[in-house]
């Protein structure tokens, strides 16, 4: 144990009330027992290996791209924290990769984790800095780093009240690959030293489809699954969360149907009085309805095709957005709320496309039936929006490179 592990102990017994109230599996890999995760195909080849570290969905899914460039050369493991995350990646990359738990970050979880894995880079996707193990990494000789980085102004605020307890664990990073100019001013000042803007690889996770593609066969045999129907008006409102479904609904008129897909599992029980009853998907009981809950991981993409308006949630009260991407890459009209200053680059490069609409909660409806009721706007911005996708994709190439470069 070291001084950190001390630190760690009292922390994780302060803040038991609230990580025990979410039921968590995977408990022995969380302390680094990770190999009967593996597979038989482990440690089959003499490829370095390259392991990317990815929190939860969103990081995993900015990976879609950059996983296909390197497998060719290294064999890869994803880590992931949550449940949700680790189920992600499973769906998405067990083929061809290895999918882990990332460990606690206690000294000998982590040796044993490392011990396991015996990595000869490590990635982290966006900011997922923990100081053991960075500077096991950093012992060991493995070169570790940030991809897709990113620091909020809101994080970066924090991260300086603790700079002098950080400062050691950035400055230990190799690479630090940024998506903006604005998030690699703020690593710079917290530590990190070789750090260059390569922008983002969440514009490579989506795939640009044509003008108004048709629905696909998954799209078409979900809405028949949930009861929805395609002949007539739909808004889906992504990665929703607290106060906004009953929000989005009030905003959306009675006749034209709505499908509310929370961003957090534990929104899946949510119960508002003023909503008529949703229809959930998990019922598997198609009903006529205007109201859908979309309660399952893994479906919001394919369900986004359906839509004829997008909404995306976690944009209209204080919990800074969520990604507009996915529908924008699909040539769906998007509108997001005010909130949303953890996508800032992606939504200022859409609005200078006129590829996306920014409302507040007063105009929301009223942006949304005035899009219904014009085609050739809708078509406008879809068309804008897939363009501007398509600009400012080529992220994940580079980010390849760098990482191959550390691993040989």
């Amino acid at each position: 144990m070291n001084a950190l592990d001390f630190l760690y102990l009292p922390l994780a017994l302060i803040s038991a009330p609230f990580w025990a109230r979410k039921k968590r599996g995977g408990w022995s890999e969380r302390f680094g027992k990770i190999e009967p995760m593996l597979s038989e195909r482990w440690g089959s080849n003499q490829k370095p290996v390259i392991m990317l570290h990815a929190v939860s969905v969103g990081e995993v899914n900015a990976l879609r791209a950059l996983v296909p460039l390197l497998t060719d050369q290294a064999t890869v493991v994803i880590s992931t924290t949550t449940d949700t995350g680790l189920a992600r990646a499973q769906s998405i990359f067990s083929d061809t990769c290895e999918v882990v738990r990332y460990p606690l970050d206690c000294s000998w979880m982590v040796k044993r984790f490392l011990d396991t894995i015996k990595p000869d880079a490590v990635a982290l996707v966006e900011l997922e800095v923990w100081p053991n193990f960075v500077k096991t990494c950093k012992n060991r000789s493995i070169p570790i780093g940030l991809i897709n980085g990113r620091l909020s102004a809101r994080s970066f605020k924090g991260y300086k009240k603790i700079r002098f307890f950080f400062k050691a664990t950035f400055a230990r990073l190799d690479f630090a690959c940024m998506q903006d100019n604005d998030y690699a001013y703020r690593v710079k000042a917290m530590g990190c030293q070789n750090v260059q803007v390569v922008g983002t690889m969440k514009w490579d996770a989506v795939e640009i489809f044509g003008p108004t593609p048709d629905p696909s066969d998954a799209a078409i045999e979900l809405a028949t699954e949930m009861g929805i129907d395609l002949s007539k008006p739909i808004v889906v409102a992504g990665s929703t969360a607290d106060c906004e479904e009953r929000l989005i609904h009030k905003a959306c008129p009675t006749d034209v149907q709505l499908i509310c897909a929370p961003r957090k599992p534990d929104r899946f029980k949510i119960h508002v009085d003023e909503i008529a009853e949703w229809t959930r998907r998990s019922d598997r009981k198609p009903r006529p309805n205007t109201r859908f809950l979309l309660d399952t991981i893994g479906e919001l993409s394919t369900l986004y095709e359906l839509a004829d308006v997008v909404v995306i949630g976690r944009s209209f009260f204080d919990l800074h957005g969520s990604d507009p991407l996915e529908p924008a890459a699909l040539g769906k009209p998007v509108l997001i709320g005010p909130e949303n200053s953890d996508f800032t680059s992606q939504i200022d490069a859409l609005l200078q496309a006129d590829g996306i609409e920014v409302v507040d909660r007063q105009g929301l409806g009223d942006r949304i039936l005035a899009l219904l009721s014009d085609a050739d706007r809708r078509a406008e911005m879809g068309d804008n929006a897939r363009q501007c996708v398509a600009r400012h994709q080529g992220a994940s190439k580079t980010h390849a490179d760098v990482l191959l470069k550390y691993a040989n």
